[in-house]
């Protein structure tokens, strides 16, 4: 007899559920039942769509003896969905000084602390980089819950190159400052991501497209998991104009794709093969030459022997 026999559309339905049911409770059962060892916990937290918090989140947060937490009324509204009581503490930019020698006595007493943000990961433009440093150089347990992130979330359904980014959290709220920190990114060869508050996103739009590009491609996240979820893909010019006296609101992500490559001359390559040649074999100085500006090695080399033939 077949033991993986497959299972008709009549047989599925509620028994499937069922199943599921028990397999995922089963899993969270066993997750509650192991002790949670003294140390800092990282949670993720969902962004927006509750069913997106892990069963490691959840039963990490429900073992923790003491969670830490930008705003204790938020995070008691999403503790309360699942049915979770923890003592709950402030732990923000303007508390964390004040607050770190604290948890860390917490975790020197046997504790096990978990820290966790409004939404998504800790310390992803959050408090906790400081808390970390401090709990590692004390030789503490660190770890991370993984989960949520809206930089990701936006990243992998924006359709723009994932294979080299740059998260570059908020930019300056004045304009100086932010083009000047934009002119500092427009040559860096990766999808730059950003978060950006409602009001400012027309301005950080416009100053992108005048220091990025305008034909560089771009999208617009907004309300990442969400019932609104929406994301606007287009050249970064185009989706400054139509944010141009468009009212904003909710949670947004902005994200640029990487420049244009430029294309090298010969002359250029020639120009750095000079150098490279005076030290080096032809082999070693097209390798060089080609890393170092991002040509195919093969066209350096084959301009590299010509050179070397016109001396001989």
């Amino acid at each position: 007899m077949a033991k993986n026999r497959r299972i008709s559309k009549e047989e599925s339905g509620d028994v499937s559920v069922e199943s599921l049911r028990r397999h995922v409770l089963a899993r969270l059962d066993d997750a509650l039942a192991q002790p949670l060892v003294p140390g800092l916990y990282l949670v993720a937290t969902p962004i927006g769509n509750l069913a997106d918090f892990t069963l490691r989140a959840i039963s990490t947060i429900a073992r923790a003896d003491v969670v830490y937490c930008e705003d204790t009324r938020h995070s008691r509204q999403l503790l309360v969905q699942y049915g979770i009581d923890r003592d709950l503490r402030p732990f923000h930019e303007h508390n964390e000084d004040r607050e770190l020698p604290r948890v860390l006595e917490e975790i020197a007493a046997g504790r096990a602390v978990a820290l966790i943000s409004d939404a998504g990961t800790p310390l992803l433009s959050d408090p906790g980089f400081k808390l970390v440093r401090s709990a590692v150089a004390a030789g503490y347990r660190v770890v991370s819950i993984p989960g949520p992130a809206a930089p990701l979330a936006a990243l992998t359904s924006c359709g723009l190159p994932t294979d080299r980014f740059l998260f570059a959290g908020f930019l300056p709220t004045k304009q100086a400052a932010r083009r000047a920190r934009l002119a500092e990114l427009a040559s860096i060869k990766a999808t730059l991501i950003f978060f950006e508050a409602p009001s400012r996103v027309e301005a950080a739009l416009a100053d992108m497209a005048a220091m990025l590009g305008s034909e560089r491609e771009a999208a617009i996240a907004r309300e990442l998991t969400k019932i609104h979820e929406e994301v606007v893909r287009g050249r970064l010019g185009d989706l400054a104009k139509k944010s141009s006296g468009e009212d904003m609101r909710g949670e947004f992500v902005l994200l640029v794709g990487p420049p244009a490559p430029t294309e090298v001359s010969d002359e250029a390559i020639a120009a750095r093969l000079e150098q490279s040649l005076a030290e080096s074999s032809v082999r070693d100085a097209s390798r060089e030459v080609a890393e170092a500006l991002g040509v195919p090695k093969s066209r350096v080399y084959d301009l590299a022997v010509r050179m070397t033939r016109g001396r001989t």
